[in-house]
C-alpha cells in the first residue's frame, strides 16, 4: 500500500506518517513535507525519485506527472488500466494526504496552488479505490480504521471525497473573490485592498462555499432546523464568541444578537461613551448611551421594559458584579452579549438566570455584502452604511437644533436605520424613549413611537428612516412634543412638510437624501 503525503499544514503529519509506516505502508512525499519527514527520521521516497523528474520552476511543478496521476486515477476494476500501469512501470497510490496553501490568509499569485488541487480532485474522483484526506482532524480516525480493519471503508472514502471537493471548491471561490476585488478596485478608481472600497460594485458571478460552523438549537421556529455557516476560508467574529451559560443558541438568538452587537458598536463614538442596546425580533426596543454603563442599561430598559422581556441585551463594556446585579433586577433576557465579564459577575448572572445565554464577543466584522435567497434566485446588495456625514446635514426650517438636539438626532438616526421599516425613533438625552417599527404607514410608525414615549417625547428629537410623504407623520411627532426631526428628504411634498414643521415650531434636518430602509 502506498500513500502520497504533500501538505502545507503539517500539523499531525509526522504521527500519521509513523502510523502508516508501522502498518507497512510505503510513503511518498515532496517539498516541505519531505523535509519534515526527513527531519523526523521517517523513511519515505521523494516524488522526484519516483517520477525521475526533478522539481522545477521554484516548486511550481513537482507532482504534475503521469507516474503520480496514473497511480491515483487508475480504475482498478478495469484490466486495461492495470495493464497500462504495469507496462509503464507505474505503481498504484492508495491514499493521498494533501491540504492546500492558505490562500485566504495572504492572497497572492504564489499562493494559488495547482498541483495540490489536481491531486486532491484526482483522488476524490477515484474514491472507489483511493482515499483522500485534506483535514488533519481525519488523520486519527483513518489510522484507527486501518488498524482495526486493514483498509479504509467505502463509506469513509466517500465522506473524505466529499470533504475534498468542498475543500477545493472553497479554495477556488476564494481565488475568484480575490480576483473580483482586484478588478472592482480598479473599476472603482483604485480603492486598493479595502473590501469596503469596492462593495458598491458587484461582480458578474459570486461563488460562495459555506462550511457549517455551529449547529443551532432550532431555526426561527422549533420545527425548523438551524445552523450557522461561515464562508469557507474566512474568519467570522462569531468564531471567537464564547458562551458561558444558558441553553444552546437558536437561529433567532444568533440573528438578534448580531443585530444588537453591531448597533452597540455603531453607537459608541469614544471611550467616554458606553452604549447598551436591547433587541427584540431584530428591532431595538431600548437603546441608550451614557458615561456610566449601569446607567446606560437602566436608560435602555426604560424605553420599553415590557418588550425587553426575553430579548437580547448587548452591553458595550465589561460586565462587573455591580452591572450584573443591575441586570438581575431587570426582566430576564434570552441572551446577554458583552466584550468581557468579571468572574463574580458571571457567577451572579448564571445563578440568577440559568436559561440566559451569556456571550463574550470581539468587535464584529464589518458587513460587506448581504444575501437574500428567493428560491433559486438571490438578491445581493452591499451592506447599508452611513455614508453622509452628519456635519453635512442641512437644516431646512427656521428653528435650528440645539447642541443636545444634534446629539439626539444623530443617535435617533442610527437607531432608526437599524429598525425594520417603516421606522421612527424618538430620542432624548441619548436615550431612545419610543420606537415605531415595521409599519406599512409612516404616520402609524410615528404614532406608535410617541405613544411609547408618552411624556418623554416632549423636548425630544426623532428620526425617520425615509422621507415623510405627507406632513401627517411629522405632525404626529410635533403634537407629542418632539422639537427636532431628521429625515432623508426627497419627497415631492418636502415643501409642505417643511412648512408644517415651521408652523409647529420644530427644527427639521435633511440627511442628504440618504434613506435607510430595512426589511
Amino acid at each position: 500500500m502506498k500513500a502520497l503525503l504533500s501538505v502545507y499544514d503539517k500539523s499531525g503529519i509526522e504521527d500519521l506518517a509513523r502510523g502508516l509506516s508501522a502498518l507497512g505502508w510505503e510513503l511518498v512525499s515532496s517539498g516541505g513535507t519531505s523535509a519534515a519527514l526527513t527531519a523526523a527520521g521517517i523513511d519515505h521516497v521523494e516524488v522526484a525519485d519516483l517520477t525521475g523528474a526533478p522539481e522545477m520552476l521554484g516548486g511550481r511543478v513537482k507532482t504534475l506527472h503521469p507516474v503520480i496521476h496514473g497511480g491515483i486515477l487508475a480504475d482498478r476494476s478495469k484490466p486495461d488500466h492495470l495493464d497500462a500501469l504495469e507496462r509503464l512501470g507505474i505503481g498504484l497510490i492508495d491514499l493521498v494526504v494533501c491540504n492546500l496553501y492558505p490562500f485566504s490568509s495572504d492572497p497572492s499569485i504564489e499562493l494559488i496552488d495547482v498541483g495540490g488541487p489536481t491531486m486532491v480532485r484526482a483522488a476524490a474522483k477515484n474514491h472507489d479505490h483511493v482515499a483522500v484526506v485534506v483535514d488533519p482532524a481525519d488523520y486519527g480516525p483513518v489510522l484507527e480504521e486501518l488498524r482495526a480493519d486493514g483498509a479504509i471503508s467505502l463509506a469513509t472514502r466517500r465522506r473524505l471525497a466529499r470533504q475534498a471537493f468542498a475543500h477545493t471548491a472553497g479554495y477556488d471561490a476564494a481565488i475568484v473573490e480575490w480576483l473580483d476585488e482586484r478588478e472592482l478596485a480598479d473599476r472603482a478608481g483604485g480603492a486598493g485592498d479595502d473590501p469596503l472600497g469596492v462593495a458598491v460594485l458587484l461582480p458578474e458571478s459570486i461563488h460562495l462555499t459555506l462550511e457549517r460552523a455551529d449547529s443551532l438549537r432550532y431555526g426561527e421556529n422549533p420545527h425548523q432546523h438551524g445552523a450557522r455557516y461561515r464562508v469557507a476560508g474566512q474568519h467570522s467574529w462569531w468564531d471567537e464568541v464564547v458562551q458561558f451559560g444558558g441553553k444552546e443558541l437558536s437561529y433567532l438568538n444568533v440573528f438578534d444578537a448580531d443585530a444588537a452587537w453591531r448597533l452597540v458598536h455603531e453607537l459608541a463614538s469614544g471611550p467616554t461613551e458606553q452604549a447598551v442596546a436591547i433587541i427584540k425580533h431584530a428591532n431595538p426596543c431600548g437603546v441608550a448611551i451614557d458615561a456610566d454603563l449601569i446607567r446606560a442599561y437602566q436608560l435602555a430598559l426604560e424605553c420599553d421594559e415590557q418588550s425587553a422581556f426575553g430579548g437580547i441585551v448587548a452591553i458595550g463594556g465589561r460586565v462587573t458584579l455591580a452591572m450584573a446585579e443591575a441586570i438581575k433586577e431587570g426582566p430576564p433576557a434570552d441572551v446577554i452579549i458583552a466584550p468581557a465579564y468579571d468572574d463574580d459577575a458571571l457567577e451572579q448572572l448564571s445563578s440568577k438566570r440559568k436559561t440566559t445565554r451569556l456571550l463574550s464577543a470581539p468587535v464584529p466584522d464589518p458587513l460587506v455584502r448581504q444575501y437574500r435567497f428567493l428560491g433559486s434566485s438571490v438578491l445581493v446588495q452591499d451592506a447599508d452604511r452611513f455614508l453622509v456625514d452628519p456635519s453635512t446635514w442641512e437644516v431646512v426650517t427656521k428653528r435650528q437644533p440645539t447642541e443636545d438636539e444634534w446629539r439626539d438626532l444623530r443617535v435617533a438616526w442610527k437607531v432608526c436605520a437599524r429598525t425594520t421599516s417603516n421606522a421612527i425613533a424618538v430620542v432624548t438625552g441619548a436615550q431612545a424613549v419610543g420606537i415605531g417599527a415595521g409599519q406599512q404607514s409612516r404616520v402609524v410608525a410615528a404614532r406608535i413611537a410617541v405613544e411609547k414615549a408618552g411624556e418623554r417625547a416632549r423636548g425630544a428629537a426623532a428620526a425617520s428612516d425615509a422621507f415623510f410623504p405627507f406632513p401627517d407623520g411629522m405632525l404626529a411627532l410635533a403634537d407629542a412634543g418632539v422639537v427636532a426631526v431628521v429625515q432623508p428628504g426627497g419627497s415631492i411634498k418636502d415643501h409642505e412638510v417643511i412648512a408644517a414643521a415651521d408652523e409647529a415650531g420644530i427644527a427639521m434636518v435633511m440627511a442628504g437624501g440618504e434613506r435607510h430602509f430595512r426589511h
